[in-house]
């Protein structure tokens, strides 16, 4: 079960301490798009670019990681000013390794951030990535997700159920 927690779970990606991790030496972010930074199939709204500002400002180079087309991920991207790779194929690593490679960062200082555990998560940590999870934006999703969703919830229980025990952090910090 371990392949599909987290190195962290925050609610929402406003939770998530920027500073600190730049502190601990992160300096690039993968990043989903859909449910992640703008409900799904949205176009960027000011939460999602106040949110790559802060990124930004804080020393991180950006990129977004998507299984979506070039249309959407580009047409999201070009506004932020950020890297992209499109049709990522996530679980597979490959997207996540030319994500680093646009950014050149590595498994050592980059971070992903995704809101879904059997593709984002479980792509990340097969990687080799530091994997952050986040609580989907929005309910409202395309059936093959939303039927993805309720084995998350079995796994989420159990990453929760590990860290309330006291057992050893994830990320090794």
């Amino acid at each position: 079960m371990n392949v599909f927690f987290p190195r962290r779970y925050y609610d929402k990606k406003e939770d998530i301490p920027i500073e600190a991790y730049y502190r601990r030496g992160f300096r690039g972010i993968l990043m989903d798009i859909d449910n992640t930074l703008v409900p799904h199939d949205q176009p960027v709204d000011g939460k999602a670019e106040l949110f790559v500002r802060r990124l930004k400002a804080a020393g991180f180079g950006v990129c977004l990681i998507s299984n979506n087309d070039e249309e959407r991920v580009r047409t999201f991207a070009d506004p932020l000013s950020v890297q992209y790779v499109y049709k990522a194929w996530k679980p597979a690593k490959r997207g996540y390794q030319e994500g680093m490679e646009k950014l050149g960062t590595d498994l050592g200082n980059t971070l992903f951030v995704g809101d879904q555990i059997f593709t984002d998560i479980w792509g990340a940590n097969r990687a080799g990535m530091y994997s952050i999870l986040l609580d989907p934006i929005d309910p409202k999703e395309e059936i093959q997700i939303i039927l993805k969703r309720l084995p998350e919830k079995l796994v989420k229980w159990l990453y929760r159920k590990k860290k309330h025990l006291g057992r050893r952090e994830f990320d090794g910090y």
